[in-house]
């Protein structure tokens, strides 16, 4: 749990686990900022979807591949947010795994496709956490790793970078989407080391097959649900697939006061036990 309402910036929220995590943290009374490539989605998501919490929402189209634009989003958040952001969630990222149009890395086209995918999911994150280390970091000399006289509690701001157990295991012709969620993971191993000096904590989640498509605009629309179908039960040992409630839950236990202080260099990973690739 969160202790107290806190600041928080979300990316990748107008849609899908995005979406569902902005949902289940303004519920919870914080305060939001919201950024996504997709500004449609992300209007819906903040004026629509959450309307009953939107007095204490911002949000600003952004995109990951541009840094400029990424810093922009982040200084227009610190402002909305007084300032002081407490917690990101780096959401953002191409969700798609596999390469377009059915290619395959033997395709020389997939190498513009592999730069994108470095851009975006890697490069994107990384220029993200950059931008708000002003915003985060303990100025306190005696323990930087402490917030007596903040609303945060005692464990500090902390980061949350959503990476994939693609990152760990793999179906065929996703190259370009393991390699750089397995980077995120990377990542969030080497920044938390670094953070640690400004009183940063930095973790990460992995989620397995999660079923996100009825968190969207198009879905809301036509009334799309979450719904247990196909092989969802024969694949996982939980007999469902994830539910994008069950990520939020890991990250706010991540954010919070699950772990705490101790609360670093985290990766956890949620895949409904599924047992083996599909290949």
């Amino acid at each position: 749990m969160i202790e107290g309402p806190s600041n928080l910036l979300i990316t990748g929220a107008g849609q899908g686990i995005g979406r569902a995590l902005a949902r289940h943290f303004a519920a919870k009374g914080h305060k939001l900022y919201l950024m996504d490539i997709n500004g449609d989605g992300l209007k819906h998501t903040v004026e629509t979807h959450l309307k009953e919490h939107s007095d204490r929402i911002g949000y600003a189209e952004v995109n990951l591949a541009d840094t400029q634009s990424v810093r922009d989003g982040v200084a227009k958040a610190a402002k909305f947010l007084s300032g002081q952001i407490d917690y990101v969630v780096a959401n953002a990222g191409i969700s798609s795994p596999y390469w377009r149009d059915g290619a395959t890395m033997a395709d020389p086209s997939t190498l513009d496709q592999w730069k994108t995918y470095v851009d975006v999911n890697l490069t994107g994150n990384f220029a993200l956490a950059q931008a708000v280390l002003p915003y985060m970091k303990v100025h306190a000399e005696d323990d930087r790793r402490k917030l007596p006289d903040s609303h945060v509690g005692g464990a500090g701001p902390c980061i949350v970078f959503t990476s994939s157990f693609r990152g760990i295991i793999s179906d065929p012709n996703q190259e370009g989407y393991a390699a750089t969620k397995a980077g995120l993971i990377g990542l969030t191993s080497a920044m938390a080391v670094s953070m640690q000096h400004f009183g940063i904590r930095v973790n990460c989640v992995s989620p397995g097959r999660i079923k996100a498509q009825h968190e969207s605009k198009k879905a809301d629309e036509n009334g799309g649900k979450w719904e247990v179908e196909g092989n969802d039960a024969e694949v996982h040992l939980s007999n469902r697939a994830g539910m994008p409630e069950d990520i939020s839950e890991a990250v706010e236990y991540l954010l919070g006061a699950g772990f705490g202080e101790f609360s670093f260099l985290q990766s956890i990973v949620l895949r409904g036990s599924v047992p083996k690739a599909t290949w």
